[in-house]
């Protein structure tokens, strides 16, 4: 039985979202999902579309360690959010070290020849990708 996993990249102000395919081989992009994690949105009703639409059994969230390997106030909030995700929609919630994918994600869309103001618009659904395709590669299914 096949079936995709979901990568998040989460901030504070936007969720990324990546998927696997259904062999768990590769990540492709999804989207940027808008929050607002001061004010208590954490864009859980779009989540809950894409999580019906493409049915994870398993969601990746990145984990934003330091380079000495301690997590912070970031990674706390990752946890945080991969607890209520777990709570609200039954599904299982596992992490994967983030430590420079979004400069990585940067440098893709740089070497891409993206502009900056387009960049914006890509990184955190590129970092989620990576993420993501980390997490695979780490776990051959």
């Amino acid at each position: 039985m096949f079936s995709r996993i979901l990568g998040l990249d989460v901030g504070t102000k936007t969720v990324g979202v990546s998927v696997s395919d259904l062999l768990g081989v590769t990540a492709q992009p999804i989207e940027t999902i808008k929050i607002d994690s001061e004010a208590g949105d954490l864009g859980f009703e779009r989540l809950a579309e894409l999580i019906k639409e493409y049915k994870p059994s398993k969601i990746v969230i990145g984990l934003p360690k330091h380079m000495n390997n301690d997590e912070g106030i970031r990674a706390e909030a990752s946890r945080d959010y991969g607890a209520k995700v777990t709570e609200r929609f039954s599904v299982e919630v596992d992490y994967q070290d983030e430590r420079l994918t979004t400069m990585q994600a940067e440098r893709v869309l740089i070497d891409g020849g993206v502009r900056r103001k387009d960049r914006k618009k890509s990184i955190d659904k590129l970092a989620a990708v990576l993420i993501l395709q980390n997490y695979l590669d780490s776990h051959k299914f």
